[in-house]
């Protein structure tokens, strides 16, 4: 005689297990807000893999309440919803309006595009820019979510890990190419963020967007540190004089920022 075995799992792991139809809406937002515009329902078909009949009745729940539109001929994009909730991330973030300041503060001592970001695992997220006013290029926007590798700004966090931690971070799969001109061979860009553990300030050319160098600095409010502040230099300009005076000027921006951070209690 076969005796059952008794349920062992708790209620704790019946309720960390993930919720289907939550997991495919977190799927379908990340989906849409990846696009680089509308897509029809057919190609986020093919992208997601969800049955038709689930899909659709997602995405008509989903637009019933402002997280996606129907733009026409069968496409749909990230509704104004998306927007509203993001906003509240920068609205209660603290270390925002002080850094919103320096970036101001960084673009008129440098005459260049400034950036504010935060790591996210092996990404970065942008969380404030400020253009310049001859800018007649969009280099990045707030809410745009970069591979780390690739851009200044993430370097620069990156360099902030031991080698076991950047391990577990970057993981095991190739690293994305962006550009042609993106380092994905991983010994290289270890030896790239010795350079900045070094020099304290990390650097790249048209890793991420072509036509544009750029040079970040990690905001030291933090251990590690989780936020950074860039320049966009054209790449035209970007001469190693023009790279050390903007890397200079980046550098004490961060401590600055890093200093009055720490002071107003911000962790």
């Amino acid at each position: 005689m076969v005796t059952a075995q008794p349920n062992l799992e708790t209620e704790a792991e019946r309720s960390a297990r993930p919720v289907k139809s939550a997991d495919r809406t977190l799927q379908l937002l990340e989906t849409l807000a990846a696009a680089d515009g509308p897509i029809s329902v057919a190609e986020l078909h093919r992208r997601v893999g969800f049955p038709r009949s689930s899909l659709h009745q997602l995405v008509h729940t989903m637009a019933a309440s402002g997280w996606v539109e129907f733009t026409g001929e069968g496409s749909v994009a990230i509704g104004s919803r998306a927007l509203v909730v993001g906003t509240s991330y920068l609205d209660r973030d603290p270390a925002l309006p002080h850094a919103v300041a320096t970036l101001e503060s960084l673009r008129e001592a440098s005459g260049y595009t400034t950036h504010y970001a935060r790591r996210e695992q092996a990404h970065v997220l942008y969380l404030a820019t400020r253009e310049t006013t001859d800018s007649h290029r969009a280099t990045s926007r707030v809410g745009r979510r970069l591979p780390a590798h690739a851009t200044s700004l993430g370097k620069a966090l990156l360099a902030e890990l031991s080698a076991a931690e950047l391990d577990e971070v970057l993981g095991s799969d190739p690293l994305p190419a962006l550009t042609d001109a993106t380092i994905t061979d991983r010994s290289v860009l270890a030896a790239g963020l010795d350079q900045v553990r070094a020099s304290r300030v990390a650097s790249e050319r048209e890793e991420n967007t072509p036509g544009v160098c750029c040079v970040a600095a990690t905001v030291g409010y933090r251990i590690p540190a989780t936020d950074a502040i860039s320049c966009s230099i054209p790449a035209g300009r970007a001469t190693e004089a023009e790279i050390a005076r903007v890397g200079g000027l980046v550098l004490t921006a961060a401590d600055a920022l890093g200093a009055r951070l720490r002071a107003a209690g911000v962790r």
